[in-house]
Formats: C-alpha cells, sequence, structure tokens
C-alpha cells in the first residue's frame, strides 16, 4: 500500500482465498499506515523534505494533449506518414483517441515536449488581433508573406508594412527579415491577412505603458 500520511495513493493485491472481510482489511491497511508513515518519517523525509517542484528531465513523462477532432488526418498524414516522423525524430510514442485526446510518452521530458511542439506547429490557428514575431519568407508585389509558425504564413500587404507610403515591398523588409506583425483576420478564402504597420502601434503602445511585449 503505498501514499502519503493523508491517504493511499496505490495498492497492489494477489487475492488468492475466496474472499476478503472487511475486518482483514480495516487490520491490513492499519498495519501499512503504521509502516508507511515509520518509512515516511525515518527513511524519506531526512533525504528529501518535500517533493521537487520540477521532475528530473530524465524521468520517463506524459503529456496529454487536446486538438480539434477534425485536425486528426493532419496529424496522422496520408498512410500515418506524418505521426510516424514525429515517434521517429523525438523517440516519444502518440497514441490518437477519435475525440482528438493525444497521449504523449518517452523516456524523457525533452521528448515529450518535442512531439508535443511537433503537433501544436501542425494544428496551429492563430488569435486573431494577437502579436507573431515572424520570419519574411517571400516577397511579391502586393507585400510580403510571413511565416508566424513552422510552415504557416500569412500576407502582410504592402499598404500595412509600413506607417507611412513605400512604393515597393522591398523598401520595408526582405526575405529573412524578421518582424512582429498582428494577425487581422482571416479571409473568406482562408488567407491569413497580417499587419506590420498595427503591431508596431500596439507594441508602441504598450512600450509606454510598461507592459510587456508577448
Amino acid at each position: 500500500v503505498a501514499g502519503t500520511k493523508k491517504g493511499i495513493t496505490a495498492i497492489q493485491m494477489d487475492l488468492k482465498n475466496d474472499g476478503l472481510t472487511m475486518e482483514i482489511i480495516k487490520n491490513a491497511l492499519d498495519i501499512t499506515y503504521d509502516a508507511r508513515c515509520e518509512i515516511l518519517d525515518q527513511v524519506m523525509l531526512p533525504v528529501i523534505a518535500e517533493p521537487r517542484k520540477e521532475v528530473s528531465r530524465y524521468a520517463p513523462k506524459m503529456i496529454t494533449m487536446h486538438i480539434d477532432p477534425d485536425r486528426i488526418r493532419e496529424v496522422i498524414g496520408k498512410g500515418g506518414s506524418v505521426i510516424q516522423k514525429i515517434v521517429a525524430d523525438t523517440g516519444a510514442k502518440v497514441d490518437i483517441n477519435d475525440d482528438g485526446s493525444i497521449f504523449i510518452a518517452a523516456a524523457d521530458a525533452a521528448a515529450c515536449d518535442a512531439a508535443k511542439k511537433c503537433i501544436d506547429d501542425i494544428v496551429f490557428v492563430p488569435e486573431i488581433g494577437k502579436l507573431y514575431y515572424g520570419r519574411v519568407v517571400r516577397l511579391m508585389t502586393f507585400g510580403a508573406f510571413i511565416e508566424i509558425a513552422p510552415g504557416k504564413d500569412g500576407l502582410c500587404h504592402i499598404s500595412k508594412l509600413a506607417d507611412h507610403r513605400i512604393e515597393k515591398v522591398e523598401d520595408a523588409c526582405k526575405v529573412g527579415d524578421m518582424m512582429w506583425v498582428k494577425f487581422m483576420e482571416i479571409d473568406e478564402k482562408g488567407r491569413w491577412n497580417l499587419s506590420h504597420r498595427d503591431a508596431m502601434r500596439e507594441i508602441a503602445d504598450k512600450k509606454a505603458k510598461g507592459e510587456p511585449i508577448q
């Protein structure tokens, strides 16, 4: 019987007789409580007075997350190609239920976190009005495409690349530049529209108020 002074956390029992009476169970729990307190007071507490604030990075770990069930096929990929790559790259085990629940298990926390990040990147949906720090990945005459998550980019129209009129996109940025953008909307065609101009205005306002930039 495992647990603390406040209660039981786990029981292992091999039942080889026809049944247990409540008296036998009560006596067994009383005995194990006394033994547990002895172990806690005499063995455990002198070594570590309280639980560690963080589990060791070498300890096995499991993460539970939930995604929109409609996005499951994106995480699995054709013939399981995507999820198999996640498992191969991170070393984590990934199980997905039909309701969108995902269970990630690995020998260490870093592998779990890496697998979760892969999935988060796949199902990433930006929030309207939120600021993102992205990389310019493509320039067009009408604007710049900026990646705000791995493989996910949106368009910042030339009119929203600066707080003043510019003649060409190259006057404001080049491929590889990092810049703040504000997510404005998802248009009727499902395209992501961004604004560097509005992002910089909001950042300036936050700085003036002493608020953090996130």
